[in-house]
């Protein structure tokens, strides 16, 4: 009599084994996908977050133009710092330093739910998270931001998170 106990252990094994390598790649597909939709809402030029300036200088109220040389890439974006120290924060919680609304103006996010591109130069940082203002012609957002900002930023976080479940 054919014993067939050994082929079936076998084939059970390599089912498991097909099971988990395609749970993973839908895994890592579904990750990039998610990664691809943040970029595609994120403010970059170029896939360079914050027009290149230090994410963490602007916690220190300082705002520097970062540096190639030290770069990182996160979820998709790159993120200069103008120095290693700045990095290695980023690197610790990088969501701290991320700003708001994908770095879109928030004033406009509030306003109107439209992505406008940003001076940024012209932030604030409120309740330890960064938010960048249009600042050009004549037409400061900060200013008006602030008139009314509690109001403008319940509706900026309601706005954004229209844009974002749009995936």
């Amino acid at each position: 009599m054919l014993n067939f106990e050994p082929i079936l252990d076998n084939l059970h094994c390599t089912m498991k084994g097909i099971v988990l390598i395609t749970l993973f790649f839908l895994s890592v597909v579904g990750d990039a996908q998610n990664i691809q939709q943040e970029v595609k809402n994120y403010n970059t030029d170029s896939g360079i977050a914050l027009q290149g300036y230090d994410a963490v200088s602007y916690f220190n109220n300082k705002v520097k133009k970062g540096k190639e040389g030290f770069s990182f890439t996160h979820n998709g974006l790159t993120y200069y710092f103008s120095s290693e120290s700045n990095k290695e924060r980023f690197l610790q919680n990088p969501t701290k330093y991320m700003p708001q609304y994908g770095g879109w103006c928030a004033y406009a996010m509030g306003k109107s739910g439209e992505k406008v591109t940003v001076n940024p130069k012209s932030f604030k940082i409120l309740d330890g998270k960064l938010y960048l203002f249009y600042n050009a012609n004549f037409v400061n957002t900060l200013k008006k931001w602030n008139k009314n900002e509690e109001n403008l930023k319940v509706a900026a976080d309601k706005n954004w998170k229209k844009i974002i479940d749009l995936k």
